[in-house]
């Protein structure tokens, strides 16, 4: 057997303590990991071995799977008689992620820690494109993207939604005095905004009932990070995600010019190609990373 043959420990340790346990839940505690990740680990074990391992719902074992359970607890009775550094590891299970930059840097990298631990085994790449392209990466498995609809010819979910108001620095904000809620015409006429084709003044205009057209001058910039960035250092007033952008707010480097927040008409969504999530490790991402946005 090569190499890429060997299951990995993680979904070996998964099948022998629920088939010990009979139970997703007790089988996660034990292991220190989710429930899912549970799941998602007997999933590849019986993909890689094209066996069907559990028979009924309360987890009882073919003849197959007990056979195999056999094996199992004999392998793993050898392996902890063996130091660890003596055994090569099982091969990697590689993932590649399209993100967009500022979703990477403040959503995503802050809770990886969580699905590296759950998953080890598997691999990640993230390939970070310019938000907007409207196309998958043909180089992703999974793709989250940003707009005001999915990436065109894919399978996909919503990840999250956000409202926007407006931001500004500190020393900005002095300068400008008195906003009002930066609600009226008057209020606009002082500041220099911030544009971004990502997210459109023309969403707060009509929140405020302004009739106005979108700007078209002042400093433009393609990604939200930096319109945030562009904010801090001075060059006006921006429009902000307020998830997205929430350490901003909370160093202090911005503060926001209104109490009230709308509805942006732009989310992010992940993406894949039918089938993709064929593929036990896609389909454990999607589910991990649904939930850890929720937080």
């Amino acid at each position: 057997m090569t190499a890429s043959r060997i299951p990995p420990i993680q979904a070996l340790l998964a099948f022998e303590a629920l088939a010990r346990l009979r139970s997703v839940t007790l089988a996660a505690e034990e292991l220190a990991v989710t429930p899912s990740a549970v799941s998602h680990r007997i999933r590849q074990l019986e993909t890689q071995l094209g066996l069907k391992l559990f028979v009924r719902g309360d987890f009882s074992l073919g003849a197959e799977g007990s056979a195999y359970l056999a094996r199992v607890r004999e392998a793993l009775a050898v392996l902890q008689q063996v130091p660890a550094g003596d055994r090569a590891g099982p091969a990697p299970v590689r993932l590649r992620l399209g993100v967009t930059p500022t979703f990477s840097r403040e959503l995503l990298l802050p809770r990886l820690a969580l699905f590296r631990h759950a998953y080890p085994e598997v691999e990640l790449t993230l390939l970070v494109g310019v938000p907007g392209a409207g196309q998958m990466n043909p180089e992703a498995d999974l793709e989250v993207s940003f707009g005001p609809a999915p990436l065109a010819g894919v399978e996909s979910m919503m990840l999250m939604a956000d409202e926007v108001s407006p931001v500004c620095s500190p020393d900005v904000l002095h300068a400008l005095g008195p906003v009002d809620g930066f609600a009226s015409t008057e209020a606009l006429d002082a500041a220099r905004l911030i544009r971004t084709p990502l997210e459109p003044w023309r969403t707060w205009f009509r929140a405020c009932g302004i009739d106005r057209p979108e700007p078209t001058s002042g400093a433009q910039f393609n990604d939200l990070g930096l319109v945030l960035d562009a904010a801090v250092a001075g060059f006006g007033v921006a429009l902000m995600r307020l998830r997205l952008g929430r350490a901003w707010l909370d160093s202090g480097r911005l503060v926001r010019l209104s109490p009230r927040s709308v509805p942006s008409p732009h989310a992010y969504h992940l993406g894949w190609k039918p089938g993709t999530l064929q593929r036990w490790e896609c389909a454990a991402f999607v589910d991990w990373l649904r939930q850890a946005l929720k937080s």
